[in-house]
């Protein structure tokens, strides 16, 4: 046979590929080395290819005479390899378990009678899908499907269970980033467990030092003092994945210890973030919850001298600590510390002067160790509890405290921590408390974005957008309603892993992961831009509109149908219509071939055109395959809404000022009109507009006279600026 590899992205193996493979019997190099997302290619040595995993299947299949025995169940085979895709769709997967349940109920195979490769793509989607498909075959929800993947596994189990060993994770097929690369010397029917052990872990496949299964306590603790933005998730959904791997557990701890910065808007939006990104987590605590245990160790620690009350000047103490001075306080007497600590409790004007600071190490290179602050004054009322206090712990005492009283046994924190993580220790020393470990991730960073929640507040408050869910913030409910599948997030996030390097990532991945998961499953609709729309006469077209039911989606059945009207006159997009040449033959999507015979353009540059329809045309024949709209009152209207970047430069250096960078142009809004099925879409529904791209339903249809509004959804494609 020749063959010299099969080449493929270790992010994706082919699994349908390689399992046809082995059970055909071939033997073939694999060299997982293609660029992520790149189709498989099948190598000969004579330099033929074979590229795509459907003529792949077919190749093994013909090889093995898996692919049918007559032209209805090759038809039928086809069929089901382009259904198979659907599997590796995030939100589509519990529907296309359910569909695959019905159908195979009375079924040994799925085409009659016989083994096909259409049983080895859907199995190996299935198996491909890791720890979610072998959830749901423990929970019994699909018994009928369950039956069949283990029919199929128990009579081709030799080859299947070799393929599913060398590139299958927990996390599914490819997830894992296994180094798949290092088997290029192994055949796609070499030896699975010799496969298995020259795998490497994937790169957010680490271990938390000195971890227990069964005894691993995290937390999360965001400042509710905005909204979970892309960077916390980041944090949230690593704690999680902890959590699972060690069978641990999840605290959500609100870090409140800041009144003026924070309120209950948004640790209830906070909840609700977390609750979007699927967060599991045991109880919620709040690090106020602990204020009298953290006073009287503040007390304590000032009476055992490792703490003392300090009045110097906020900024004369920033010099000091950068030029490594002692405060002229830092040796009082515990008396006299004691004494204005009572004034700060109570809040009064003496007090208001004051701070507590850790008696630590002024000399040291590591500045946080310069002494940092424990304790200050802030007369503003608490969310939650009021006026009842006057001083607030500081995050850098507080921390350390709270995790360790708690139980925690890792912590995860940024690597912007770095410095700070031997004063998390001292202080914990200090305290008499046991030792929790940190385990230090990199902070995610996005291009033209900013994550800090003071500058994204000033957006807020001087009315730049719309609030903390607007389109243009990184927070989770931002770029949830700007089109984003939390799948998309997840999988973003978690390709990244735990690293330690500093990560400035581009939007466009994220996008383009997320295209992914929609573009298999969101029905089409048509949209025609109003500006300048272009009646297109057929004059041989139907002497009354008449109606035809077509698919949403011509390769998901799920997206269901929509009623299509036909009429003699229609409307097509002006930037179209200037493309059209007189005697040209166009295709109209959706209903066949036209040729235009005849283009007029008034005084005010107004187009309209007249053609004869040509069905028995070749739509391959065509340049231009046009939507157009029918000329009927039904048609509803829409406001598409286009979003940019809030600023212009893609990273901010030290110490420049974010107000010399703000665009100046982040959305634009676009009239047209829309296919009358479109009435029906609900807030939140994906769709794509044929020919314009992927949008997000924020209005859904309310009455003739109000515009359904839909929002742009990057397809990870750059995109210039809005005009």
């Amino acid at each position: 046979m020749n063959l010299k590899s099969l080449s493929f992205a270790a992010e994706t193996p082919p699994l349908s590929v390689l399992a046809a493979a082995k059970l055909a019997g071939v033997s073939v190099p694999a060299d997982a080395s293609l660029p992520p997302d790149s189709p498989p290619v099948l190598h000969f040595c004579n330099g033929r290819k074979l590229r795509g995993v459907l003529p792949l299947l077919r190749y093994f299949g013909g090889i093995a005479n898996l692919c049918g025995a007559d032209a209805f169940q090759e038809a039928k085979i086809a069929e089901w390899l382009e259904y198979a895709p659907v599997l590796s769709v995030g939100s589509a997967f519990e529907n296309a378990c359910k569909h695959l349940d019905e159908y195979v109920g009375s079924r040994t195979f799925l085409v009659d009678h016989s083994f096909s490769i259409a049983d080895i793509a859907i199995w190996s989607g299935l198996a491909g899908a890791g720890l979610r498909w072998e959830s749901l075959r423990k929970s019994k929800k699909y018994q009928n499907l369950t039956r069949w993947y283990g029919s199929i596994l128990a009579e081709h189990g030799d080859a299947l269970n070799q393929v599913t060993a060398a590139y299958v994770g927990k996390k599914g097929a490819g997830k894992l980033k296994e180094n798949i690369a290092s088997q290029k010397s192994n055949g796609v029917n070499g030896d699975a467990e010799k496969a298995g052990t020259r795998t490497t872990r994937g790169k957010y496949e680490v271990e938390l030092p000195e971890a227990e299964v069964g005894k691993v306590k995290l937390r999360f603790a965001p400042e509710p003092s905005g909204y979970l933005h892309i960077g916390h998730s980041k944090a949230a959904l690593l704690n999680t994945y902890f959590a699972q791997k060690y069978k641990g557990e999840v605290i959500l701890r609100f870090d409140d210890t800041n009144p003026a910065k924070e309120s209950n808007e948004f640790v209830d939006n906070l909840i609700k973030d977390v609750e979007t990104l699927g967060v599991t987590y045991e109880r919620i605590t709040y690090t106020s919850d602990y204020f009298p245990e953290l006073m009287k160790m503040a007390e304590k620690l000032i009476f055992e001298g490792k703490a003392y009350v300090d009045d110097t000047p906020r900024e004369q103490m920033q010099k000091e600590r950068m030029d490594g001075i002692e405060s002229k306080c830092r040796n009082h007497s515990k008396e006299e510390n004691l004494k204005l600590w009572e004034q700060m409790i109570a809040g009064s004007e003496r007090g208001l002067q004051c701070c507590v600071r850790g008696k630590l190490d002024m000399q040291d290179p590591n500045k946080s160790l310069r002494d940092p602050v424990y304790y200050r004054c802030n007369p503003m009322p608490h969310h939650r509890i009021g006026a009842k206090y006057k001083v607030y712990p500081t995050y850098d005492f507080a921390c350390p405290f709270v995790d360790s009283i708690e139980g925690i046994t890792h912590a995860l924190r940024s690597s912007e921590y770095h410095d700070r993580n031997a004063q998390y220790y001292w202080i914990q020393g200090d305290m008499g408390l046991r030792r929790v470990h940190i385990y230090e991730f990199s902070r995610l960073n996005m291009v033209y974005t900013l994550l800090s929640k003071r500058k994204l507040l000033w957006f807020v408050q001087n009315e730049k957008v719309n609030g903390w869910d607007d389109p243009r913030f990184p927070t989770v409910q931002g770029i949830v309603r700007r089109g984003l599948k939390i799948e998309a997030l997840i999988q973003f996030i978690l390709e990244m892993g735990a690293s330690k390097n500093l990560n400035l990532m581009e939007w466009d991945k994220l996008w383009t992961i997320n295209k992914k998961i929609i573009d298999p499953v969101c029905p089409r609709h048509t949209a025609v831009i109003e500006e300048g729309r272009v009646l297109l006469t057929l004059s041989n077209g139907p002497d009354k509109p008449f109606v035809r039911m077509i698919p949403r989606h011509k390769k998901y059945e799920g997206a269901g149908e929509k009623a299509t009207t036909f009429t003699r006159s229609i409307w097509i997009d002006r930037a179209d219509a200037e493309l059209i040449s007189v005697d040209e033959e166009i295709t109209l999507m959706d209903w066949g071939n036209a040729i235009v015979k005849k283009i007029d353009k008034d005084q005010d540059g107004n187009l309209a055109l007249t053609g004869v329809l040509h069905l028995e045309g070749s739509v391959k024949t065509t340049k231009l395959k046009l939507t157009w709209l029918p000329q009927i009152d039904e048609l509803v209207k829409l406001s598409l809404m286009e979003f940019d970047y809030l600023i212009t430069k893609k990273k901010l250096e030290e110490g420049e000022d974010f107000l010399d960078v703000i665009n100046p142009c982040t959305e634009k809004e676009t009239d047209a009109l829309g296919d009358t099925n479109m009435r029906n879409l609900k807030r939140g529904d994906v769709l794509q507009l044929e020919r314009k791209g992927y949008f997000r339903c924020d209005v859904p249809y309310l009455r003739p006279s109000k515009p359904i509004v839909l929002f742009a959804i990057p397809d990870g494609r750059q995109q210039a600026g809005l005009k």
